[in-house]
């Protein structure tokens, strides 16, 4: 029987969180270039003895504050998501045990007992952002399909759901009619897709 991938999707407005990283090295550069690139209005506070200087760089960039210091539990208040990248399994694990205890959302990298959400690949175009989760099992896979969809979405699609938008407020009739306009509406964009797709096999 295929294993089923039981993650729940949702899209945070983290403009309106407060994210941790526990770590400067390079795997905590990795997830705030992540973080930045998706959400580049992300309030995020760092915790580390010392800072990579490409971090140093790119937390300029952003609304992204450093506190050179040990990890301690006192980081955790105000915050509601942290993740934790150490190269002690010691300090991560504590981490996880006290995010729990305040019932706060943690991911410790590359540790997926130790997770409540996973930082998948993601294509943005516009207004529209398509998220791949392979359940922790994959990162390199989700980063492959994140270059295939990059290159199937159409660069107009977010000219498209503008207009859809508006044409959305124009249309008469109950919700299944709405729904039924739109979907006959929307039709050319997944023939376009398809057509992609054929042309690369």
């Amino acid at each position: 029987m295929m294993e089923r991938n039981n993650l729940y999707p949702i899209f945070l407005k983290s403009r309106n969180l407060n994210v941790l990283i526990i770590g400067g090295g390079f795997v905590a550069e990795e997830k705030l270039t992540f973080l930045l690139k998706s959400s580049p209005d992300a309030h995020v506070t760092m915790v580390s003895p010392m800072f990579r200087e490409g971090t140093v760089a790119l937390a300029k960039t952003g609304c992204v504050t450093l506190i050179e210091d040990v990890y301690k539990k006192k980081y955790l208040i105000g915050k509601h998501m942290v993740v934790a990248t150490t190269d002690e399994p010691e300090v991560n694990v504590q981490v996880w045990k006290d995010c729990r205890a305040e019932a706060k959302l943690v991911n410790v990298a590359d540790n997926p007992p130790y997770c409540d959400f996973y930082m998948g690949g993601i294509v943005t175009k516009g207004n529209v952002k398509v998220a791949i989760s392979t359940n922790g099992k994959s990162p390199t896979t989700a980063k492959r399909l994140r270059q295939f969809f990059e290159e199937v979405i159409p660069e107009n699609i977010d000219d498209l759901v503008k207009n859809l938008n508006e044409y959305r407020k124009t249309i008469k009739g109950d919700f299944e009619e709405k729904v039924e306009t739109l979907n006959e509406f929307t039709k050319g964009l997944i023939e376009t897709s398809d057509k992609k797709i054929n042309q690369k096999k």
